[in-house]
């Protein structure tokens, strides 16, 4: 039970504490967006796209060094320090009355979320040394994001009915406040410093692991799918709601808010579904789902006048919601069955950057193109590309994907205590059957038996 990993005060301290720093990231997607909508008006979208973009150029740039490098640092004054850069800067948003100051204030922002993000993911394992406590953080971690995405478009919702959206801005810097706070409480170990190779190794190790596994090639093209909705629902909400649906600031909220909705409701119902579908199903169902939920946005974009728009709109938020939360939840459980625990941290680090790879060409088609071109061309756009990263997915990530692999090792070129229940086949190779990952004694996926021994033979 997630429940028992609570009894961990430290893991408790430090879980408060993302969740703190997790809603007032969200307060800030709300006031962001309003914003630039206050400071470009029309042009919000692109505004909101360039912002976005940076997020994303930081994260892949930054994310994988940090992660590589965490362990070199004092790792709680770190935090710490992260999270006051964080509150300082997001109380100076407010203050703002040009557009290359967004700019600017989040590419500061953005470099301090991206150094926070892999140094708490490398704490959390010397915290929960054992792996069945940590495989439940993992979960708790993504139903915390999860419930963010509800509830802090809600809270938001809320506070603009009665308050301006410049003091959204505050409640973030309150909330990275108090996950500082938490953080001076928390016992966190220094870990030991790198090797001067480890940032290349690291790093190599993750992109080697998911270019020769063919279930993580498929989990590359959904992470394109993700991308090509979700910039929808980030870039595009507010200049939809303000400009066509001729709502207000509440009324952004509510279709964030109803965003967050769809991702819990399929979050939740999602652990006993994966039990008995396994994860590959409900991946490709929830890429089928965000293409949908694509093909809704553009009816609607088409649709120039009626009432009904507004429950449609919140019906095809939630439908993305819906889709994004069934092909995110399982990604854990996919990474840490196509890994050996001593690779898993890179492994996790490469699809931190290569999925917001993802979101950095589609952050730029939602913002500018919408700009130039309206909302129609720019969600067909985004389509064909969900559609070619749902392709992709279902072309890599072969239907019949067992774990337990029989393969064969030729003699001499594995260490004969690592096959002490192989079978040796002949002269030159052994049978080797277990559950199968990509690691330093196999680095390629195994083609079926009888070709390897016909390759080998040639």
């Amino acid at each position: 039970m997630i429940s028992s990993l609570f009894r961990n005060h430290d893991y408790l301290r430090l879980f408060t504490a993302q969740v703190s720093a997790l809603f007032g990231t969200g307060l800030t997607t709300v006031a962001l967006g309003l914003l630039a909508y206050d400071l470009a008006g029309g042009n919000a979208a692109a505004v909101l796209g360039t912002a976005l973009t940076i997020k994303m150029v930081v994260y892949v740039t930054v994310a994988p060094i940090v992660a590589a490098y965490a362990d070199r640092f004092p790792r709680r004054l770190f935090l710490v320090s992260l999270n006051v850069i964080r509150a300082a800067i997001v109380l100076a948003l407010p203050f703002i009355d040009q557009i290359w100051q967004i700019y600017v204030l989040i590419a500061v922002l953005q470099t301090a979320s991206a150094a926070f993000t892999p140094t708490y993911q490398a704490v959390i394992p010397d915290i929960l040394p054992d792996e069945r406590e940590y495989t439940r953080a993992l979960s708790a971690a993504q139903l915390a994001a999860t419930m963010e995405t509800l509830l802090s478009p809600m809270l938001a919702a809320a506070a603009l009915a009665v308050i301006s959206f410049h003091w959204l801005f505050v409640g973030t810097a309150i909330g990275f406040a108090i996950s500082a706070i938490l953080v001076i409480t928390t016992r966190i170990p220094n870990a030991g410093t790198a090797t001067e190779g480890s940032f290349r190794e690291r790093i190599s190790a993750g992109m080697r692991i998911f270019a020769a596994t063919p279930r993580l090639r498929g989990l590359l093209g959904l992470n394109l799918v993700v991308a090509a909705a979700g910039s929808v629902i980030m870039v595009n909400t507010v200049n939809y709601v303000r400009d066509t649906l001729g709502g207000t600031q509440s009324g952004v909220a509510m279709l964030l808010a109803a965003n967050g909705f769809g991702t819990m409701l399929v979050a939740l119902s999602l652990p006993r579904v994966l039990d008995r579908a396994g994860a590959r199903p409900v991946m490709l169902a929830g890429a089928a789902t965000l293409i949908a939920g694509l093909g809704s946005a553009i009816a609607l974009s088409l649709a120039n006048t009626g009432d009904w728009r507004w429950s449609a709109a919140i019906a095809t938020w939630a439908l993305v919601g819906a889709g994004t939360a069934a092909i995110l939840t399982p990604t854990g459980q996919v990474l840490r069955r196509s890994s050996q625990p001593a690779d898993r941290p890179a492994l996790f680090a490469a699809q931190f950057s290569l999925s917001h790879l993802a979101w950095l060409i589609t952050y730029p088609i939602a913002g500018w193109l919408t700009t130039a071109a309206g909302f129609t061309t720019t969600w067909v756009t985004l389509a064909v590309l969900a559609g070619l990263g749902f392709v992709a997915a279902l072309r890599m990530w072969p239907r019949h994907d067992p774990e337990v692999i029989s393969h064969l090792h030729e003699v001499g070129t594995i260490d004969p205590a690592r096959l002490l229940d192989a079978v040796r086949v002949d002269d030159r190779f052994y049978r080797h059957t277990h559950a199968y990952v990509i690691d330093a004694d196999h680095r390629r996926w195994p083609a079926p038996q009888r070709r390897q021994l016909e390759t080998a033979a040639a």
